[in-house]
């Protein structure tokens, strides 16, 4: 058996798969690398079948009908046969020495017989528009190099979320826990890191710069005009997090845990919410006040969190002068994180 399977969504990724997956590689034969090709209309299959025939030790391609990226996610977590499951985007790539420390400490797990749920390490923001570097690390939250749970982290800052580029699951958690990401719709990487969390009782976090995510083009998915278009796909999004869990008995099971996702899924309401103000036609407006109705009337205890225990009230306001703020606020945290 290996000991991670890393996943690579591949959607027309001609121009950048030959740098993602040669960071991969030097992981070794202890690694398995599932390219999977969803439905792409240019060069990506032969490039995914070339690497597949060069290293068939370590690549398997997995060909299939355009899904979209969770749907691809999904194919290589059933394709998965390693210990642990990771997912890297194919404009994005790792930093290939903390790979490499990544998968001595996976060997040591399995020699142990101490197999934690959950690895953690730090990502980056690559912004390809000034050629900026800005590394998100959790320092300050997870003790390092040692065994963990979640009634031993610290506060997380408000800049500061787990996001799939710092995950490494047990493969058998996942699916143990049903996660199946919906076909057709972006920003599933929420779910992918949010539904599981609940079901880990161990934790490690290293603090090695490992996923370097290659942000700032235009044809993103999260570039700011392309989120707005989308803005329904990021409600789809919200509707399978709220309903994942109940939070409220959560937080008398496992608070400390409960208040990281209260907050997580607090984040992605301001989101959407920002993405209606920054519409700004009616439209949007009766669909931002929608969502806050339903907030009150079917998820009581995340809307007393949001509107009492956090700095995020101001995205539900329907007045001109709170939302001004409130996408002030966002630009600015964009400006200094360069995470869009």
């Amino acid at each position: 058996m290996k000991s991670l399977s890393i996943a690579v969504p591949c959607y027309n990724s001609a121009e950048y798969l030959e740098r993602c997956v040669e960071t991969l590689l030097p992981g070794g034969k202890d690694i398995e690398v599932i390219l999977v090709n969803d439905g792409s209309t240019d060069d990506t299959p032969v490039l995914c079948d070339a690497y597949a025939a060069k290293y068939p030790d370590i690549v398997k391609v997995v060909h299939k009908e355009n899904g979209g990226h969770g749907d691809a996610v999904n194919a290589g977590l059933r394709e998965a046969s390693g210990l642990y499951f990771k997912v890297v985007d194919s404009d994005d790539w790792l930093d290939v020495p903390s790979l490499q420390k990544i998968m001595e400490q996976i060997r040591l797990f399995v020699q142990k017989g101490q197999m934690v749920d959950l690895i953690i390490n730090n990502y980056v923001y690559e912004h390809v528009l000034d050629n900026t570097s800005t590394v998100m690390r959790y320092t300050n939250i997870f003790p390092e190099e040692q065994v963990f749970s979640w009634q031993d982290c610290g506060n997380f800052r408000v800049s500061q979320y787990i996001l799939m580029h710092s995950v490494i699951y047990r493969t058998e958690l996942l699916k143990e826990c049903g996660l199946a990401l919906p076909k057709h719709t972006f920003y599933v990487d929420n779910i992918f890191v949010y539904q599981p969390l609940p079901y880990v009782k161990t934790i490690y976090y290293m603090d090695l710069d490992l996923y370097r995510y290659f942000i700032g083009r235009s044809d993103q998915s999260v570039n700011e005009k392309i989120m707005v278009k989308r803005v329904s796909q990021y409600i789809r999004v919200l509707e399978v997090m709220l309903e994942a869990h109940d939070l409220e008995q959560l937080s008398i099971e496992n608070p400390v845990l409960a208040k990281y996702m209260t907050r997580h899924l607090s984040i992605v309401v301001v989101i959407v919410s920002i993405l209606f103000f920054l519409d700004g036609n009616k439209e949007s407006a009766e669909k931002h006040r929608q969502l806050w109705v339903d907030l009150k009337a079917n998820y009581r205890y995340l809307y007393k969190e949001i509107m009492y225990r956090s700095p995020f009230f101001l995205a539900s306001s329907g007045n001109r002068l709170p939302q001004k703020i409130a996408i002030a606020v966002y630009r600015l945290a964009r400006r200094i994180f360069h995470f869009n």
